[in-house]
């Protein structure tokens, strides 16, 4: 039996402004996945579901983890605040159901239920400032390359569009909003209403109304929408209003329209309007001249393209196509064991990454590459030209083997090569690292990782389940000593498949294990120092 996908906007949080649609759609569900704080928000219209909410940042491994369930039959609620289907999880379901072949007519069914998105919930408690042409430009880089999201701050502005701003600001990322005002300020008076907007119709909701010069004085962060007006908005009791452009069609406090219908695109009347008559003219014979030169072209945008352009009487080399830049990720290392890095291999990583990629060092032994390039399989054969050991980057399984006392204590070696061949790379719901100590001194501390092994005394013994961030972070319980060198690398490739199985996305390994009570014949025990410690939030 198929399941069903049901994405759903459910508006900025509060009740009231949940759909009818959306509400229905969330008791239909046997299951719903989201953001916590989104969960969190609809937690008084769930009844029986099956909830599995995860952090921010995650939103890939809630699609993949919805298509999975769906496909098993279930009936699953994708939630996201706003609409599904600006920002949020619709694109990025449907990207994962394409990957995998999707098809309307034989996959699983979906449907993408609409709810208000914070450009217009917002401007609702701002006034009116949303009149006239609009934009929104999310200010997060993480998946947009900050050169064009200035390059879309730069045309907003040049063409007076009110612009709305998504995600403004974090608590790492902080330059973005400031840059977005400078270039702002370019174009448009210091003066320039703007609204702030923080938690729209949420508990703790905030406006502030401010200006262009100073809206960096106020509190700005994730949970805040900017609205920047353009040249004719306004203040007025405390409303931010933009004019629809009425006194170019008419005068509001006249009982009789000036302008007929058919007069209002006259150039004189709207003087952005394209001259009406010429243009029909002009239009049918360019768009023909265009087709019967590019004939051999198949693509009927790119035809529509040049037409416009022609008709604009803007040259065809003016349309704009933004490359899509590809980034390599990968990690680096000279070895398991091997810890020590040649010249020829920094050499390499200098030349691979050239100016425009990053290096940066991991807790892992690792370094971690990001490349721009087209090309990645050129960047691995110098790699592995170089002797480096290449790992995927992600939720993948990774060794953190210990150096062996420079090769002196080998026994352990080739057990770690043998896990490193059968597991090294496998995804995995959460990132998952397995510890490997030579001796009983454990002086790389294989114990306080997601799965530690630590030979001594011609034997193994075995930790599962530590606890590696955190102010309450602790080593992982020893569940088995003396373990057999033949047995080892079959013991840990079971743990590591079962908790692949029935770990939930983004569950670290001492969750699941506590969860399950117990894995592949080892018991949890609760091991959690006995002290109260307050949470501590990224950034404090």
């Amino acid at each position: 039996m198929k399941g069903k996908l049901l994405v759903i906007g459910f508006g900025p949080g509060s009740f009231e402004h949940i759909t009818q649609r959306a509400r229905e759609a969330i008791q239909e569900s046997d299951m719903i996945i989201g953001y916590k704080t989104y969960v969190e928000l609809i937690q008084g219209l769930l009844t029986n579901q099956q909830i599995i909410s995860t952090g921010m940042t995650e939103e890939v491994s809630r699609a993949q983890e919805a298509v999975k369930q769906a496909e098993a039959g279930k009936t699953v609620a994708v939630i996201s605040s706003g609409d599904a289907g600006v920002y949020g999880m619709a694109g990025l379901v449907y990207e994962v159901l394409i990957e995998k072949g999707w098809k309307k007519e034989t996959g699983v069914e979906l449907e993408v239920i609409p709810g208000i998105s914070a450009i217009n919930s917002c401007a609702s408690l701002l006034g009116a400032p949303v009149m006239h042409d609009a934009c929104t430009i999310s200010l997060s880089d993480h998946l947009t390359p900050w050169e064009l999201i200035e390059k879309r701050i730069e045309a907003a502005a040049q063409a007076d569009f009110v612009v709305a701003f998504y995600n403004p600001k974090s608590g790492r990322r902080t330059r973005q909003i400031v840059e977005a005002q400078r270039i702002l300020l370019k174009y448009r008076s210091p003066d320039t209403p703007v609204g702030l907007v923080k938690s729209a119709y949420r508990d703790r909701e905030e406006v502030v109304m401010t200006n262009l010069k100073d809206m960096l004085n106020h509190e700005i962060g994730m949970l805040t929408t900017v609205v920047v007006g353009n040249s004719s908005t306004f203040f007025y009791d405390d409303l931010m209003i933009t004019p629809r452009g009425y006194q170019r069609k008419y005068t509001l406090n006249q009982t009789e329209q000036p302008l007929r219908p058919h007069q209002r695109l006259r150039k004189e009347a709207e003087p952005w309007a394209l001259d009406q008559e010429e243009a029909v003219k002009q239009s049918a014979s360019t768009i023909e001249a265009v087709q019967n030169t590019r004939e051999e072209k198949a693509a009927s945008r790119a035809l529509a393209e040049e037409a416009l352009q022609a008709i604009l009487g803007e040259s065809t080399s003016a349309v704009v196509h933004q490359p899509i830049e590809s980034i390599f990720e990968v990690a680096v290392s000279p070895g398991l064991a091997n810890k020590k890095f040649t010249p020829v291999q920094m050499t390499t990583l200098a030349e691979v990454v050239g100016e425009k990629g990053t290096m940066e060092y991991t807790p892992d032994h690792q370094i971690k590459l990001q490349i721009p390039t087209p090309q990645p399989d050129v960047i691995i054969k110098k790699l592995q030209a170089a002797s480096f050991l290449l790992s995927p980057v992600g939720d993948v399984f990774t060794i953190k083997a210990c150096d062996f006392c420079d090769g002196e204590k080998s026994d352990a070696i080739p057990h770690t090569e043998e896990l490193q061949k059968r597991l090294g790379g496998m995804d995995m719901p959460k990132e998952l690292k397995l510890g490997i100590n030579g001796c009983g001194m454990a002086c790389y501390g294989a114990v306080q990782e997601d799965i530690g092994i630590v030979y001594r005394k011609g034997a193994f013994d075995l930790f599962l389940g530590a606890k590696t961030v955190g102010r309450n972070a602790h080593s992982g319980q020893i569940v088995a000593e003396g373990i057999a060198p033949d047995d080892i690398v079959e013991i840990v490739e079971n743990i590591v498949h079962e908790y692949k199985e029935k770990g939930h996305p983004n569950e670290r390994f001492h969750k699941f294990f506590k969860r399950v009570k117990n894995v592949y014949g080892f018991d949890y025990q609760d091991i959690t120092p006995k002290i109260k410690v307050e949470p501590a939030p990224c950034g404090d």
